[in-house]
C-alpha cells in the first residue's frame, strides 16, 4: 500500500477540516483553540497561490498537504503543512507523503524545499529532523508566530 495525492476540493473539503480537527495540539499552538471551523480552512486551502491535496492510503484520506510551489520572496517551494490524521499518525505515512512531495518537486527541476514549524511544536521538529530538514533561521509567520525555518536540499542523483 502506498500513499497518493488528490487534489481537495469545496465538496471534499468537510474531510479536510475532519483530518484537521484530529490534531487538537497542533490547532492550539497554530491559532489558539483545539478545533477549526470550515470557514476558516477553505480560505486556507481554496485560494489561488497555495496547492492542497488530500494525502489518501488506497480509498481512504489520511491526510492534508498544502504546499506553495515558488515563495516569491525567495524562490523556493515551501511546505505549509503536512498533517495526518490522528488515527494514522505513527506508521509512516507522513513520511511515505514527504517523499512523494520531494519526489514530484524534484522532476521539476527543484534543488531544494522549506519549511516553517511553530517553535512550540517539538514534536514536528523531530519529525522533519529525521527527514535531513535543516534549521536555517527563526522569523515570525503571517499570524505573528515565532517559526523555525527550515530547509532541505536534495543530494544529486547519482
Amino acid at each position: 500500500m502506498s500513499v497518493h495525492f488528490e487534489e481537495i476540493t469545496k465538496e471534499t473539503l468537510y474531510i479536510a477540516l475532519e483530518i484537521i480537527n484530529s490534531n487538537p495540539y497542533y490547532n492550539v499552538v497554530e491559532n489558539g483553540r483545539d478545533q477549526r471551523e470550515l470557514e476558516e480552512i477553505e480560505e486556507e486551502f481554496l485560494n489561488p497561490v497555495t496547492t492542497s491535496v488530500f494525502i489518501k492510503l488506497d480509498d481512504t484520506y489520511i491526510g492534508v498537504m498544502d504546499y506553495l510551489m515558488e515563495n516569491p520572496k525567495d524562490q523556493s517551494p515551501w511546505l505549509g503543512l503536512l498533517m495526518i490524521h490522528g488515527d494514522y499518525q505513527g506508521f509512516g505515512f507522513g513520511t511515505q507523503a514527504y517523499a512523494l512531495y520531494e519526489s514530484d518537486l524534484r522532476k521539476r527541476g527543484f534543488v531544494r524545499t522549506r519549511i516553517g514549524v511553530i517553535t512550540e511544536n517539538v514534536k514536528a521538529k523531530q519529525f522533519w529532523d529525521s527527514l535531513g530538514f535543516l534549521y536555517i533561521k527563526t522569523a515570525l509567520s503571517e499570524n505573528g508566530k515565532e517559526i523555525f525555518v527550515y530547509e532541505k536540499n536534495f543530494p544529486k542523483e547519482a
